[in-house]
């Protein structure tokens, strides 16, 4: 049935809308990314969407060029935030798909620890001030405070919940019978799930992992509770940019925000051809 103007008129307004609003915070990040302090320093009728004079000065100054003397020197510049960030994330999304993968597996083939699900989902319904104080203490005995490898396991323990209930979605909807052809044939269980399983499994792997890893990327409140200064992340190391004599570096938190979308865009276009599949897997049946 043909769709009346009116209607589709109506459908692209609100496409346009959501462009809109998806994409204007974004664009006003990277246009005050671009300004020299004049200008995102600006207020009311002095403010413009475009930089007047384009500069490199926020880029430099977070990396420790001294760009001007309206803002003081830093502490610390952002490659250390930066590499801990990216330590942190890869390491505590392969914890997260490692464990949350197996677990998901067994419990869609099996069938056994049917508490299992509400056992980690219970990790998920507590606040979590309530959950990272005993977590503090804990790491505090073991050493891991201000450490990439703590934030790193802490990082797997929190997103396990959300790998394994993506993971056992993508397993329960894929066709036992392939296992079970290939266990006739006399392929033990964890050959089967290394060779034919995993596999089949590239795109939902794919999609997931990358939902955990911007859920380890952007994370704040952990990072800010379990860093104190040689191993803060890059949300953390971002709230810390102000200045007494201009206050909020706007400029140079833009910046760096545009640095931070680096990692989730270039991890999005490397699994682009597994990211549809997997997040429609089993979507459509035969």
């Amino acid at each position: 049935m043909r769709r009346s103007l009116p209607f589709e008129l109506f459908r692209y307004a609100m496409i346009a809308l959501a462009l809109a609003l998806t994409l204007i915070p974004i664009l006003w990040m990277a246009s005050m990314a671009f300004k020299p302090i004049a200008e995102w320093s600006a207020s009311g009728a002095d403010l413009t969407w475009w930089p007047k004079a384009p500069t490199l000065d926020n880029f430099r100054y977070i990396f420790g060029e001294q760009t001007t003397a309206l803002i003081a020197t830093l502490d610390r510049t952002a490659t250390k935030p930066i590499l801990a960030s990216l330590l942190a994330a890869v390491f505590g999304t392969l914890i997260a798909m490692s464990a949350g993968t197996a677990a998901a597996y067994g419990l869609s083939r099996f069938g056994s620890g049917q508490n299992l699900p509400l056992a980690l989902t219970q990790l998920r319904l507590f606040p979590p001030m309530a959950v990272m104080i005993p977590v503090m203490i804990m790491w505090a005995f073991l050493g891991l405070i201000d450490s990439w490898w703590g934030l790193a396991l802490i990082y797997g323990i929190v997103t396990l919940p959300f790998a394994f209930w993506l993971m056992k979605t993508f397993f329960d909807e894929m066709p036992k019978e392939i296992e079970e052809a290939a266990l006739v044939e006399g392929c033990s269980r964890f050959r089967v799930f290394m060779k034919i399983t995993l596999p089949m499994m590239r795109a939902p792997l794919a999609s997931s992992a990358m939902f955990v890893f911007i859920l380890n990327w952007s994370d704040y409140l952990i990072g800010l509770l379990l860093t104190t200064k040689e191993w803060v992340t890059i949300p953390v190391y971002m709230a810390s940019l102000s200045s007494s004599m201009t206050g909020q570096l706007y400029g140079a938190k833009a910046a760096l925000g545009l640095i931070a979308a680096i990692p989730p865009v270039i991890l999005g276009i490397a699994i682009q051809k597994h990211l549809v599949r997997g997040l429609t897997f089993g979507a459509l049946k035969q």
